[in-house]
């Protein structure tokens, strides 16, 4: 059944300072939202914010998973209710193994423990369409991993435990050519078997072309300014944000109110939303 993730009017501040300043956004089950924008204007502040890192405080608004109030769950509660976030920056954990740990976190989701035979038989698979080394099941958590490991570690972990909404965090930093594409075709399948939806952070085109968005946003100085499908893509990889800036007539970090550019494409269809 279709499920639907709301983020409104969401406010989130970091000690004193205020970094997402009033976000709206909703994600359905089969659609995939590209999140663009400059670095440190709170792309990963949305994203950790809603799978409930700590360092975050919503000062209002709300994020709700088919009317639920995620905002009131506990880490584990919305990863169990199918949100999944794909790390920026994957943490290391030596000692514990990944099939340990996969098979603690696929449990912990299901209603019944999964055989021991069933689960290695679907790492075992997982591993082969990653084209990830054999004895990956059996050694620490990203503990001596590449760059480009740690990223495809995580969409195994995705792969694993199947989510509804899949956050990716630059999940594409550090990998090369090849392994974009294998990520990009595990990603497509997932979803075409899943119907799980996706919020992509990229800088890279190339990515977000073996994607294809279905949505496409732009967060500007904590704010939602520009949204449109995958020829905002197109136009941001052609030329940058210095364009937007320039029709919204403000300068980098000046963005006084929301103010939202519905498209086609920005520059040329100028339906613009205040508040």
């Amino acid at each position: 059944m279709p499920k639907t993730l709301t983020v409104c009017d969401l406010h989130v501040s970091v000690g004193d300072k205020e970094i997402l300043k009033g976000i709206d956004l909703e994600i359905r089950s089969g659609e995939i939202h590209a999140m663009m924008g400059p670095n440190g204007n709170g792309k990963s502040t949305l994203l950790q914010t809603i799978m409930g890192h700590p360092a975050y405080t919503v000062t209002s608004g709300s994020i709700t998973l088919d009317g639920e109030d995620v905002l009131a769950m506990p880490v584990d509660q919305r990863s169990r209710a199918g949100i999944f976030l794909a790390m920026q920056y994957p943490q290391e954990i030596a000692g514990v193994t990944n099939s340990d740990f996969l098979r603690a976190a696929v449990n912990a989701r299901s209603e019944e423990a999964v055989s021991v035979f069933k689960f290695a038989r679907q790492m075992d698979k997982a591993i082969k369409e990653l084209h990830m080394k054999e004895d990956l099941a059996h050694r620490f958590i990203n503990d001596g991993f590449s760059g480009g490991e740690k990223k495809r570690n995580e969409i195994l972990q995705m792969m694993m435990l199947k989510p509804e909404f899949a956050l990716l965090d630059e999940i594409d930093s550090g990998l090369d050519i090849d392994a974009i594409k294998i990520v990009a075709d595990a990603l497509n399948k997932q979803q075409a078997e899943t119907g799980m939806g996706m919020i992509v952070i990229s800088h890279y085109e190339r990515f977000f072309s073996l994607l294809k968005p279905t949505h496409s946003h732009i967060i500007l100085d904590g704010r939602i300014v520009c949204e449109g499908d995958y020829e905002l893509v197109e136009k941001v990889d052609n030329e940058g944000y210095d364009w937007l800036y320039e029709e919204l007539k403000l300068e980098p970090k000046q963005l006084a109110k929301p103010l939202v550019y519905s498209l086609g494409v920005c520059a040329h269809n100028l339906g613009i939303r205040n508040g």
